[in-house]
């Protein structure tokens, strides 16, 4: 099994910056509990700590300002498993905003462990003051004239009776720390005090953070709670797992897939791109092949482009490599504008573009067609049916019914796109 939490150890945050520690710390702490990282899912949100996803074992996911704890909360009602780990990294300009997500988490006790990266100010935006910025400490927005206290979360949390919560100021070697708030059971909180060095530092030339804490009415310390209940105040969720919800994709039909095959799909939001995709990759499974799938789109929801990358393998399992790409689908102006770069570097597969579009710079062979004609909604699954009659990836008969057990199946017109499949280009 292997350990390490970090597939590097040159990580994207400025020299100096507390997030190292806390990164290096939590990864250590992992090896101490011989935590598996692919048994941990690690929720991180907007703002510098956020940038350790990629650098990151686990499972992860990113969330919109403020809103990790929320979704590692739906997670932990989701999971029923003990040996999965649930961790959420956050800021404290996060932590402000998504504060009462934070409270909730703990008082209904739920599994998992909040790290605070805490270093009093909006680092990624330009320093600004955030709802735990104290007194006496310089922002970009407050100097000198800060007289609003700042929240203190340990107390906040403390008062609902959590089993663990600690503050700590980040300086060397604190993983035993971390240790024991990651392998309690319930909810957890590691308040982690640091400092900005593009920010924090420079506005608070001398600054001892032990002095900083002692004059904000807060200190280094751990609040567990007296009984050590870790059931007590657990909250009762009887509905089964998601993970046991979910059903196992048995395989139906045959494929001819010799090795593995990458395709993009691509068009504007609204418009079936990204279950465009899923009915491929499970329609895939169904054929016998393995599938991995990712989709790319705007943080605003709902408007710009839609790309899904899809890659299936008759090996396996499927690693995640676009490689030469085989197929581009391409149904909106949007999704044009996002692919460019790929329909250009795109060598010897074919592009599925709409006969709306200019046609690109490529060396792909390109087959133009109106696949908006059965309405923009259903753009990106007709152009998939088209895809398939022309590559026979998979069968016709595999992705049909796919689509028919889903519980949006019967929206689709499979009569419409059958009856123009039909028909001779």
């Amino acid at each position: 099994m292997n350990n390490k939490m970090l597939n590097t150890y040159k990580l994207p945050y400025c020299k100096g910056c507390g997030h190292h520690l806390i990164a290096r710390n939590t990864e250590t702490a992992f090896e101490k509990l011989g935590i598996d990282p692919l048994n941990t899912i690690l929720v991180t949100d907007i703002g510098c700590q956020g940038m350790l996803d990629r650098y990151s074992n686990t499972h992860t996911v990113h969330g919109l300002h403020g809103r990790s704890a929320a979704l590692g909360a739906g997670i932990s009602f989701g999971l029923s498993d003990p040996k999965k780990k649930i961790i959420i990294f956050i800021g404290d300009g996060g932590s402000t905003i998504g504060l009462q997500h934070i409270l909730e988490a703990a008082r209904l006790n739920l599994d998992m462990t909040v790290i605070i990266h805490n270093n009093m100010l909006y680092g990624m935006t330009g320093g600004q003051s955030s709802g735990f910025t104290p007194c006496s400490f310089n922002t970009t927005t407050i100097k000198n004239e800060n007289q609003i206290p700042n929240y203190d979360i340990c107390k906040l949390v403390r008062s609902l009776n959590v089993n663990y919560v600690r503050r700590i100021i980040a300086r060397g070697d604190f993983s035993e720390e971390l240790k024991e708030a990651i392998g309690s059971v319930g909810f957890s909180l590691v308040e982690v005090v640091e400092l900005c060095p593009s920010y924090g530092l420079k506005l608070n030339p001398g600054m001892k953070m032990d002095k900083l804490l002692e004059e904000s009415g807060q200190e280094e310390g751990v609040w567990r709670h007296e009984k050590e209940s870790k059931t007590e105040y657990k909250y009762k969720y009887n509905n089964p797992s998601l993970f046991e919800q979910t059903k196992q994709i048995e395989q139906e039909f045959k494929h001819n897939l010799k090795k593995p095959f990458s395709i993009i799909m691509a068009g504007s939001a609204g418009e079936g791109v990204q279950i465009a995709a899923t009915f491929f990759a499970n329609a895939s499974i169904a054929s016998g092949l393995s599938a991995n799938q990712k989709g790319r789109y705007p943080v605003t929801v709902g408007v710009g482009f839609s790309t899904a990358e899809i890659i299936v393998s008759p090996e396996e399992e499927c690693k995640y490599d676009l490689g030469e790409l085989d197929v581009i689908i391409i149904t909106s102006i949007d999704g044009l504008k996002n692919n460019r770069k790929y329909i250009k570097e795109m060598k010897n597969g074919i592009l599925f573009i709409d006969k709306s579009l200019e046609l690109p710079e490529t060396s792909a062979q390109i087959i133009s067609h109106d696949f908006r004609q059965i309405g923009a909604k259903s753009a990106a699954i007709y152009a998939l049916f088209y895809a398939i009659k022309h590559t026979g990836i998979i069968t016709q008969e595999a992705l049909t019914k796919t689509i028919k057990q889903h519980r949006i199946g019967s929206k689709i017109p499979l009569e419409k796109i059958e009856e123009e499949l039909s028909k001779k280009d």
